[in-house]
Formats: structure tokens, sequence, C-alpha cells
């Protein structure tokens, strides 16, 4: 039996009646959903693979994307959050308190048991398989959740149990990639992609925002989630050693603690921007850094932002994530020490080999595109489906 229910939903049995018809946030009535997403990432967060990849196959499918529930008040008679993005696709942000819970009040958003395609980007949201009858499930493993800070105990043998279940697994680098197709025997290797026109705005007239327009130059940007995964430590040490350097941090803190960061009067934490915004503060970086600390954490992962900093023009200066010293050594600036970023951070603001660094990228850059990535997911899908 399902357990932590509201309480009005102790008396209701673990499977869910889907023939039920309920008007959900000013919403008509429970939708007909040709897929359903489970994502531990915020819609509304940092705007990242899910996004990109949902939004993209939302033109050709009707979606349902599930977030971790994001807990309910015993006052608020409301089940969850729904978000309209567009008419194809939905976000459910569900009022319970945990993810077995979310299978009570999915009649009241969703009138089908049997969508043609369930896809997870965590096993977390595994116990839901016993609910729906998709035709196909997908494992879109993005990164490497059991590594994690703070990730659960049970989550191992929820990925387990969600490899054994799911018909195709995506992984979001190479290194993901050769992990998983130990496990399973239908593994597709997808790195990050990019939006390259976004990010290609740097490149042309627009406005630098006022928040580091008139920093000192050079300007050291880095923009994403801020959490293990960045090495503070070396950025602290960088930022000592070379205090006429600004070094800019965007992007909003997740699992430490402002009081976890380096204080210097060279480095500015701007908090999250927008995607749309963006390009205009890589406009105003003068270098693109990704001070990844090399850890658990980091061990799989094939950042997003590589792509989206080369798409920028700009010059990259990255600690030895696997991933990025296999891709883009040629082109990437590699680093392990602070005294080693800031030899790197002298040599490119001195601009050398600017022109043999854009065609590297643009080499990079016509062979990847989100659409592209989305549309070959698709296929697969497809093909498998048949």
């Amino acid at each position: 039996m399902l357990t932590n229910l509201r309480p009005e939903q102790k008396n209701k049995l673990d499977v869910p009646d889907f023939n039920k018809n309920n008007a959900v946030n000013g919403y008509p009535t429970a939708q007909k959903y040709d897929m359903v997403v489970f994502c531990h990432l915020r819609w509304q967060f940092v705007y990242q693979r899910p996004q990109h990849l949902i939004s993209r196959l939302s033109k050709n499918a009707k979606i349902l994307l599930i977030e971790e529930p994001i807990g309910y008040d015993n006052h608020d008679e409301s089940s969850g959050n729904l978000l309209v993005i567009n008419e194809n696709l939905h976000i459910l942000q569900p009022k319970v308190k945990d993810i077995e819970a979310i299978s009570i009040i999915l009649p009241e958003y969703i009138s089908n048991l049997n969508p043609s395609v369930g896809w997870f980007y965590s096993a977390s949201f595994s116990p839901l398989l016993e609910v729906f009858d998709f035709e196909t499930v997908v494992f879109d493993c993005m990164d490497e959740l059991t590594l994690f800070k703070g990730a659960p105990k049970q989550l191992i043998d929820q990925e387990k149990y969600l490899m054994a279940n799911a018909d195709i697994v995506f992984t979001g680098g190479k290194s993901l990639y050769e992990s998983k197709k130990q496990h399973h025997d239908n593994v597709y290797c997808f790195p990050s992609s990019v939006d390259q026109p976004h990010f290609a705005q740097a490149l042309n007239g627009i406005e630098v925002p006022a928040d580091i327009a008139n920093l000192q130059a050079p300007v050291v940007g880095y923009f994403g989630v801020i959490d293990e995964r960045i090495d503070l430590e070396l950025l602290h040490e960088t930022a000592k050693k070379l205090p006429n350097v600004s070094f800019v941090m965007i992007g909003p803190l997740a699992k430490i603690d402002q009081s976890d960061l380096p204080v210097e009067d060279n480095i500015y934490y701007l908090g999250m921007r927008s995607y749309n915004e963006l390009p205009n503060y890589l406009k105003g970086f003068d270098i693109a850094m990704m001070p990844f600390a090399i850890n658990d954490a980091t061990k799989y992962i094939s950042p997003t932002k590589t792509l989206e900093y080369m798409a920028a023009g700009k010059p990259i200066i990255s600690t030895k994530i696997t991933d990025v010293v296999r891709d883009y050594s040629i082109c990437v600036n590699l680093v392990e020490t602070a005294d080693e970023f800031c030899e790197a951070i002298t040599y490119l603001f001195d601009k050398r080999d600017q022109l043999s660094m854009e065609l590297e990228y643009f080499d990079i850059l016509k062979n990847t595109s989100w659409d592209a990535t989305a549309n070959k997911m698709e296929s697969i899908i497809k093909t498998f489906a048949q």
C-alpha cells in the first residue's frame, strides 16, 4: 500500500481510477497524453537538456511532464499545479509527500493509462512504472544521479529496476554511455548539444547587462548551477592570485550554502538569470570557464555549457572533465591548478590563435544541434515501436 497520503486519500486504492474526468486548475478535464515524462529537475529552473528535448518532442506528441512532489498543505485542497506551456506540453507539480503518492492524483490530470512513451530522467520515479502500461519506456540518463551529493540510498536499486524495464536508454555523454552499455543492450549516446542561433547572439550587437558591463577586464565568467560539482577552492585561489581579473558566477545554488562560497572583491555572484538573458551575459565575458571539481559527481558529466560557450565564440578554460578532455581538448584550455588557471587567463586575454579557435568551434558546432538530437531520438523510438 502507498504511504504518506493526504488525509482524503487514505481510503483510496493503490491503482487510480482513470475513468474520472475532473477539472484541474481551470483546465477543462483530465487530458489524454502520448508521452509522460518523469523529471527530477524543475521546468522553471535552469534551462537544460530536459527542456531542450521535451519542448522539441512536444511538436509531434502531447506530453505531460511530472516533476518531483512539491509537498502539500493540509488546508490546500488542490492536488497539484498544472502549468500549460503550450497546447501540447503540460507540467504537473504534484502536491503529495512522496513519488509513490503521485499515482493517487493522476486521474485528475491524465485520462489514459497507456501513453505510447514513458520517458524517465530519474529512476526515483520507477515505482510509477506499475501504474502505467507504456508501449515504450525510455531512460534518458543525463547524469549519474546516484553519485550526487545527498542521493538517496534506494536510488541504486531503483535505477537497476528502471534499466531492467527500459526498452531504450539514452545517455548524456560518452562516459555515461560506456557505463550504461554494460547493463543494457539498447543504449545510445547523445551528448549534450546546443541551440547555436540562441547563443550566437553574443556575436552580434546585443546589450551587455549593466551588472557586468563595467567590471574590470578581463571578465572570466561561468553560468550554470553552483553546487558540489564546482571547485570552489580552485576559484578562490585563482581569484586571489589575479586580483585585477573579474570572476563572474551566474546561477542558483544547490546543495551548498551561501557561506560555502569563497569571498573576494573580484568574485561576483549574480544569482540565477533566465535562458533568454544568457547570450547577453556571454557577450560580456572575455573568457568562459568551467571550474569543475574532479569528484564522483563530475565523473560522468558532459557539460552542456561547453558548446554554448563555443556558439558565443568565447575562449574556454576547463578543468579536466573526462568528456571535455576526450572531445574538446583541441580547442578548450585544460587546467588542474590555480597557477595553470592563471596562466591560461593571461594567455587567452591576449586573444592569440583567435582565428584557429573559431575554425575549430565551427567544425564542432556544425555537427550538432538539439533539433537533430531530438529528431534522432524520435526516430529510434518509432523504429523500436514498429
